[in-house]
């Protein structure tokens, strides 16, 4: 009877999301983007617990800023976070649309030469611009990368999050460990994966980002020494006129695990600074509570 009535709690739970997912896919691609963007904004600056996190990183990272300069950063977070949730769950029209500029930078023939060669390739990025749109722009050109992906809480709700994430590429892999032993079978034989590595490990070695010591993993620079797979920084930056530049760095230079976890963020971290509004400054990224903040629960 508990099971019962939980997947039933969880399903009424869902009915809502379905409804609001349901309206965003009957809209118009430019309605879509505009309540999307409205949306985004109006949570990140008047939901309380999502200000309070953008707010405290800020000042923790940029303690010389105002608060004119914090209110415009959190504009671009809440814009970029609700456009990005939306493309996310309606992928299919966003490959559709295909709002990405042809792919730049040195890490590009890097990539294509690797897997050319038969060997895997990590593109390593973090919550920046539209980090879906890299795995899109390869799709639709014939290509293919995967993923490490959190599932979410709500199983309803998490059929169609992991039913849009694979319309962007396969594999779609969990953190646990069948998904770490998926992932290293994908790169061993030639395959691409994009990785997020800018989220809290509680037991993660301490990576400066920013400034400010950050708990980091470092499977995926261990995976790539292990097996000799690069690591290429790939970032999507939404440009004023509503594209997205896929930007591929120079692959991250060998050296041990710790040396390359923390060139990857720096590589973010560069781009983070440059355009502050694109990152996801909801992450609790350096500490669990601010000064002057209640504990989250």
């Amino acid at each position: 009877m508990g099971k019962e009535r939980s997947k039933a709690a969880r399903y009424l739970a869902y009915l809502p999301q379905a409804a609001l997912l349901g309206l965003f896919r009957a809209l118009p691609a430019p309605a879509r983007m505009g309540l999307a963007s409205w949306l985004g904004r109006a949570a990140v600056n008047h939901v309380p617990r999502l200000r309070n996190r953008v707010e405290g990183n800020l000042k923790l990272i940029f303690p010389e800023r105002d608060a004119d300069w914090r209110h415009e950063v959190r504009q671009g977070v809440g814009d970029n976070f609700g456009r990005t949730i939306v493309e996310t769950m309606t992928m299919k029209d966003f490959q559709r649309r295909a709002p990405w500029r042809a792919p730049e930078g040195p890490g590009w023939q890097a990539m294509l030469d690797s897997v050319a060669k038969g060997k895997g390739v990590f593109l390593v990025s973090g919550h920046f611009g539209q980090w879906e749109a890299a795995r899109g722009m390869l799709r639709s050109m014939g290509m293919e990368a995967g993923a490490i992906y959190r599932p979410l809480k709500n199983p309803y709700l998490n059929a169609d999050y992991t039913a849009n994430l694979k319309a962007g590429g396969e594999p779609m892999v969990d953190r646990d460990n069948a998904g770490l032993r998926e992932m290293i079978r994908h790169v061993r034989k030639g395959g691409v994966m994009a990785v997020l590595m800018d989220q809290y490990t509680k037991r993660g070695a301490e990576i400066d980002f920013l400034g400010h010591p950050a708990p980091s993993g470092t499977m995926i620079a261990e995976l790539a020494v292990k097996f000799d797979v690069l690591m290429i920084p790939a970032y999507a930056t939404r440009q004023p006129d509503g594209t997205i530049l896929c930007d591929f760095e120079e692959p991250i230079p060998p050296g041990t695990p710790l040396e390359m976890t923390q060139a990857a963020a720096d590589s973010l971290s560069a781009r983070v600074r440059a355009t502050p509004g694109q990152w996801f400054w909801l992450h609790r990224r350096w500490v669990k509570v601010f000064p002057g903040q209640p504990p989250e629960r």
